[in-house]
């Protein structure tokens, strides 16, 4: 009886020192998991998952659909930058072109205007001249040139004017050398009456004065008028067509 008893007592010890050496083990990996890897040693790497290649060159849905679309409408949308830069330069030289063309035409226009303009005043200024001369034609006579004078007068003569002369030169310069009459005219002023500048006849007022001397009054004496001399181009050259005295 003593003998398995003390059995007994044995198994009972073994199987408290084995429950104990178990409860140790757990105790040691519980602290073992809490600490982590024991010093010197290094974790595990982690597994490295790669993405499928079918994966990384995935677009994504909305990607598509907007390539679709620009596909569709027959330009890649990549392309727009492209399009929209040779669009603008093209632009900018066609203003250029337009800007150029018009400071063309207006330095044109100006340089045509002001040579309208100054064929404008000659041609004023020639009415004039010839109106001023006519005048001092009519109020210079001399007895010993009075031939010479008529004969100048009636060159830049024509029309009404031109026909009072024809015919009455002889009389005229007999009547100048017989009451041995001098004059000797001036033009004071002058200017165009009517008449444009493209016109073939204007009319001039000029104002006068001359100087006359005869036998019964040897002294010269001054005497002012105005005219109105209608100059008239014929063939191309100006001559006096009418000549009045304006009061």
């Amino acid at each position: 009886m003593s003998s398995s008893t003390d059995e007994r007592a044995t198994d009972s010890a073994e199987q408290a020192t084995e429950q104990t050496a178990a409860a140790k083990d757990r105790n040691r990996r519980r602290a073992v998991r809490h600490a982590g890897p024991p010093v010197g040693e290094t974790a595990a790497p982690k597994p490295v998952v790669l993405a499928k290649q079918a994966d990384a060159k995935a677009e994504p849905e909305s990607e598509k659909v907007s390539t679709t679309k620009a596909a569709s409408q027959g330009a890649p949308a990549l392309d727009a930058p492209k399009q929209r830069r040779p669009l603008n330069s093209l632009l900018a030289r066609g203003v250029t072109a337009v800007v150029v063309v018009a400071l063309v035409v207006a330095a044109v226009m100006l340089l045509l205007d002001r040579q309208s303009a100054r064929e404008r005043d000659d041609r004023r200024q020639a009415f004039v001249d010839t109106a001023r001369q006519t005048v001092l034609n009519l109020t210079t006579i001399h007895p010993e040139t009075a031939k010479e004078d008529v004969d100048r007068i009636i060159a830049g003569a024509s029309g009404q004017f031109l026909e009072e002369f024809q015919g009455r030169e002889d009389p005229f310069v007999g009547v100048v050398q017989d009451a041995n009459v001098t004059t000797e005219g001036q033009v004071v002023e002058a200017g165009v009456e009517n008449g444009s500048e493209t016109s073939i006849s204007a009319n001039v007022l000029v104002a006068a004065r001359t100087m006359v001397s005869s036998k019964e009054q040897p002294e010269p004496s001054p005497r002012d008028f105005r005219m109105r001399v209608t100059v008239s181009d014929v063939d191309g050259k100006l001559t006096a067509s009418k000549v009045e005295f304006v009061p």
